[in-house]
């Protein structure tokens, strides 16, 4: 197979379901050969990489990520998609196992917002949902942070504790999308914390977003902007040919 790329993907399967379903869904197509051409690798059994950031766990997903990178930059990708938020924190870590890019998605959905809000005339307040590991490790923070006119806003404990609670105790435990609890947190930081964009920084929540279609609130979904990404590199691939 020519012109594919390779998915990182597994953390969790559902989350990457709903990035393939995504995928394929965008795709412009007319005829079965419309499609992309990629690899999925559902690696189940990478290590909870909030655990091991959080230090509940010795477990590292480090190994596991580089092992796939190795192995499957051997098959010649275009590039790699990592469908999981939180796994960004080791990114430098997983460059250097190849020489095939890696997209990042944390700085796409930043630019998204940049796009989506330059008219504002005053910093853009950009309230972030994602795991505790993601929110400890600063995988957004510091994305958000390089820019002047960007104000990123972290949950406070008790919302956080809520995005804790839909993303494990919800989705990953009971494969039960709670959209009650989800509008609740977006609610609250757009009323409450005076978000002028929610930022869905963990692929469960762009899942929550996939099953809602929710337009009533503004939000940029980081697995969206990937999977917009995704399909424009791989369609200049193929138009390269």
């Amino acid at each position: 197979m020519k012109n594919f790329f390779a998915i990182l993907g597994g953390m969790g399967t559902l989350a990457t379901e709903s990035f393939v379903h995504v995928l394929n869904e965008r795709t412009p197509n007319h005829s079965d050969q419309d499609y992309l051409n990629y690899v999925l690798i559902n690696h189940a059994t990478v290590p909870d990489r909030t655990a091991f950031i959080l230090g509940k766990s010795e477990e590292s997903p480090v190994a596991a990520l580089k092992e796939d990178i190795r192995q499957y930059s051997a098959l010649e990708p275009r590039f790699f998609v990592l469908t999981c938020n939180t796994a960004h924190h080791f990114y430098d870590e997983l460059v250097n196992e190849t020489t095939i890019p890696l997209l990042h998605m944390p700085r796409l959905a930043v630019q998204a917002i940049l796009k989506k809000f330059s008219n504002l005339n005053r910093p853009i307040r950009v309230g972030v949902l994602a795991t505790e590991g993601t929110i400890q490790s600063k995988v957004y923070e510091n994305e958000l942070n390089a820019f002047e006119n960007i104000e990123t806003i972290i949950p406070q404990q008790e919302i956080q504790q809520q995005v804790t609670n839909l993303i494990y105790r919800d989705i990953k435990e009971q494969n039960f999308l709670n959209e009650e609890l989800y509008f609740s947190i977006l609610n609250q930081m757009i009323d409450e914390q005076q978000c002028d964009v929610v930022l869905l920084g963990c692929t469960e929540l762009s899942l929550m977003q996939e099953a809602t279609q929710d337009e009533t609130h503004p939000i940029v979904d980081a697995q969206s902007e990937l999977v917009d990404e995704t399909i424009r590199l791989a369609l200049e691939f193929r138009a390269d040919s």
